[in-house]
């Protein structure tokens, strides 16, 4: 089968960083309480996971063809007639995101953003009133993380091209007039730069004693009893 470099590195580095993180939050937040030390690791991991978002976004407007969100299969008919063609058997295939995946990033970015904001409220000492739209949108983000890893296993076993592999080496079957991508060697340095700056900027910044972080000028206490100046 003849393959097509789609997804450059830059992308395929926020995808695994994205996953781990998620998955580490989620497991920190479902079996510590948050009065425990360790709890921090979760909104630690949660600022560091809306961070990677926030330059995704930036790549997804200014990056590589299908990185970006032009490219992205996302009026409602495709995701029905992908959805349909599944289940009946139909063999199209997409060079870069198809429908279900336009529409899974989209939703698992939105996810990650607000858990992150309404996050940050709760230490600000209003934790009751955003406890439950925090706690919706990280269901929310887990549902679509299945539908999504359903999906992709649901379309592997209709096509048989290895999809789930695409994110580690970047490269799918080859389509009629597919256009082939680029790695983006400097823009991942550059992208590594950053999480790396942003990263030791948390763990320069955190108190674990007092299970505490500096961020943006405000003192939180990540143990989530408040937020002092």
């Amino acid at each position: 089968m003849n393959r097509t470099l789609i997804y450059d590195l830059p992308t395929r580095i926020f995808h695994l960083l994205f996953a781990c993180l998620f998955t580490g939050a989620f497991l920190v937040a479902k079996t510590i309480d948050d009065e425990n030390p360790l709890f921090s690791y979760h909104m630690l991991s949660g600022l560091l996971l809306a961070f990677l978002v926030i330059l995704r976004l930036i790549w997804g407007i200014f990056g590589a063809k299908y990185a970006r969100f032009s490219s992205f299969a996302i009026h409602p008919v495709e995701l029905f007639n992908y959805l349909k063609g599944i289940l009946g058997g139909s063999k199209r295939t997409w060079p870069g995101h198809n429908p279900a995946s336009s529409w899974a990033a989209l939703f698992m970015f939105t996810f990650a953003l607000g858990l992150a904001v309404t996050g940050f409220l709760m230490t600000t000492g209003q934790k009751e009133r955003f406890e439950d739209a925090h706690e919706f949108l990280a269901n929310g983000f887990l549902v679509t993380t299945l539908m999504h890893v359903s999906g992709v296993v649901l379309h592997m076993i209709c096509h048989k091209d290895g999809l789930a592999m695409s994110m580690v080496h970047g490269k799918k079957k080859t389509l009629p007039l597919t256009e082939p991508g680029n790695t983006h060697y400097v823009v991942s340095i550059i992208f590594i730069l950053l999480i790396s700056i942003f990263s030791a900027g948390m763990i320069r910044n955190y108190n674990e004693n007092e299970g505490s972080l500096t961020f943006l000028g405000n003192r939180m206490k990540l143990d989530q009893q408040g937020l002092s100046k």
